[in-house]
């Protein structure tokens, strides 16, 4: 499903299913929330360019475009590692969304008078593996997932509608920690979702670089849908992420956050198979199966949270540093295509020098914190 369409829809999802894990409480700070438009504008926007340049460059799948552009940049081959801390990162949303939702589910089967005389996480477990088989249908499952997260999520909303409360409280080091994290999280920093899903990029081996470089595009044409989709659905999120939903509304986000776990599998999976060929597609998805199961039933939703948090910022440092510092700087200008220098430029500093020193403050504060 590589169009600008997925890319829409994954920069809608993500904040639908991931936001109400960093929010402060009470959600409606409204210093919080200028503290999030301010780390999207200087944080995520510059890293989605950075991604969205690789795509370009390479147009190739993250784990075949990787290691072409380690080569032409050459540099050591420890950049490669991007690629699995998307892999990790992918099977982490996964199975954070789903641990947390087999407790959901539990109450309210409970609440409509159906026991499910199963621990959360055994329901979990299952959950991953019928996620797992789900992802062989490869990016459908995105679009039906999307649309039932947000049916669910209206319905929480409007019975949340009545409680809403906009305040403003004194910033702190570590409400901006959350900010960063919730700034990388809504842009999918460091899944390289947006890579993979790009237009441009061919999953084919053979795919001839050279001969495409001619219909290149402006990358703003590609980021600022993105970005602007991830404003405005973050925007909603960070009011009514907080709230518990009625039964009905649980289950219709279950069955939801199942179908976006498949396509974050999916992801995963493709991934490793494209990396080791001699496995194919049925062995990368037992693997990514494995993995997503051992992490349901190891770890808890708080720690796959702080898990998510970790790999997210490690993620999205190797990408500001390898894309700032170690790509040739003809080769991101070129990958970019901005109209102007100047433009070029400061994202240039940004991206060197903003982005990883805001995200090192917020380190800083979610250890303070």
């Amino acid at each position: 499903m590589q169009n600008r369409s997925a890319s829409l829809f994954i920069a809608a999802l993500l904040p639908l299913l991931l936001f109400r894990w960093f929010l402060p409480s009470p959600s409606g700070q409204i210093d919080f929330w200028l503290m999030w438009l301010a780390a999207m504008l200087v944080v995520g926007l510059p890293l989605l360019y950075a991604e969205i340049g690789l795509a370009h460059r390479s147009q190739k799948t993250p784990a075949q475009g990787i290691q072409e552009l380690t080569r032409q940049a050459d540099t050591s081959t420890i950049w490669r590692s991007f690629v699995w801390l998307t892999v990790i990162l992918s099977l982490v949303i996964a199975g954070l969304s789903i641990d947390a939702v087999s407790e959901n589910l539990l109450d309210a089967a409970g609440r409509l008078g159906v026991t499910l005389d199963v621990p959360a996480f055994a329901l979990a477990a299952v959950m991953m593996v019928i996620a797992g088989i789900l992802s062989l249908l490869g990016g459908s499952t995105l679009i039906i997932a999307l649309v039932l997260i947000g049916i669910a999520f209206v319905m929480g909303a409007i019975s949340q509608a009545s409680s809403l409360a906009l305040v403003m409280t004194e910033p702190s080091l570590g409400e901006w920690a959350r900010a960063v994290t919730l700034a990388l999280v809504s842009v999918g920093v460091g899944t390289g979702l947006y890579w993979f899903n790009n237009p441009l990029v061919s999953s084919d081996p053979n795919h001839s670089v050279e001969a495409g470089r001619n219909t290149r595009e402006i990358a703003t044409k590609t980021v600022f849908p993105i970005w602007v989709t991830q404003l405005l659905i973050g925007s909603v999120a960070l009011i009514f992420s907080t709230g518990a939903l009625a039964p009905i509304p649980t289950i219709i986000y279950a069955l939801g956050v199942l179908l976006a776990a498949a396509f974050f599998m999916h992801y995963a999976s493709t991934q490793i198979a494209t990396r080791f060929q001699r496995f194919g597609i049925w062995i990368a998805t037992l693997i990514g199966i494995i993995l997503g199961v051992l992490l349901v039933l190891l770890a808890t939703p708080s720690i796959l949270s702080i898990l998510l948090v970790v790999i997210s910022i490690v993620s999205a440092l190797v990408l500001a540093i390898f894309s700032g510092w170690q790509m040739k700087i003809s080769h991101m200008r070129k990958s970019l295509n901005f109209k102007s220098e100047a433009i070029y430029n400061v994202w240039r500093v940004a991206i060197r020098i903003l982005a990883p020193l805001l995200i090192i403050i917020a380190i800083v504060g979610w250890f303070l914190s």
